[in-house]
């Protein structure tokens, strides 16, 4: 069992990690191989939500070839996250959703996604621990994560620290294996910490901003819902 904001080992898994309690982030599924999917049952996972859209939702030729059943007790749950070719979205984002700072523009969009992907969690919680993720396991990943680490009451460096590591893991894969596409690249580590720096300080600003708990009753999500989530984010971690 890995601690919280420790990193998970399942085999071929890109940036996991442990955001608290019972909930993890990662990369694309996409990068599991069967045995990685088996150690993630093995330590609890029982769903995994896709924070993509679904046109993301795809094998790509050097993934590895993993057949159904080798997540079978694990299901799989689509809740994107935004309206990607919303043009009011893409005016302050660009192609994507690349920096903390328009986290809270995207939270102003889109409040029904960020309510469904909470729904999603506390749907999933009775089964067993779920991890979230997007394609990098950066930022669409970290919006969430920095909500539920607000309502596990974690303090404004732990925030900011989940955002740093998970930032560091995805440049360290393109680092080894190279960007998917022209728009990022590996950064070395006089470029990569100031960002960091900046970045850290605006996901902080943006969850303590948005007061993740009011935010999500305030548009729709049900005090049970809100509360299954809550329960499976401070559930303690055996040693």
């Amino acid at each position: 069992m890995s601690k919280k904001g420790t990193s998970v080992d399942w085999d071929g898994a890109v940036n996991a990690w442990r955001i608290s309690g019972g909930i993890y982030r990662m990369g694309r599924r996409e990068w599991l191989t069967a045995a990685g999917w088996k150690e993630a049952f093995d330590d609890g996972v029982r769903t995994v939500v896709d924070l993509r859209n679904a046109v993301e939702a795809r094998r790509r030729s050097n993934d590895p070839e993993v057949p159904a059943a080798a997540w079978a007790g694990i299901d799989v749950v689509q809740a994107p996250t935004e309206e990607p070719e919303d043009p009011r979205f893409t005016a302050v984002t660009g192609p994507y959703l690349n920096d903390p700072a328009h986290y809270a523009e995207n939270a102003r969009l889109f409040p029904e996604k960020l309510v469904g992907v909470f729904r999603a969690i506390a749907l999933a919680a009775p089964k067993g621990d779920v991890v979230l993720h997007c394609a990098a396991g950066r930022d669409r990943s970290g919006l969430i994560a920095a909500m539920v680490q607000d309502l596990a009451g974690d303090s404004d460096e732990a925030i900011a620290e989940g955002y740093r590591r998970a930032a560091r893991g995805i440049n360290e894969r393109y680092r080894t294996h190279g960007p998917p596409h022209s728009r990022e690249r590996y950064l070395t580590g006089p470029e990569l910490e100031p960002l960091l720096e900046r970045r850290g300080l605006a996901v902080v600003s943006f969850v303590r901003d948005l007061g993740t708990r009011g935010y999500l009753l305030a548009h729709g999500l049900r005090e049970a819902e809100l509360d299954s989530v809550s329960a499976l984010a401070c559930r303690k971690i055996p040693l």
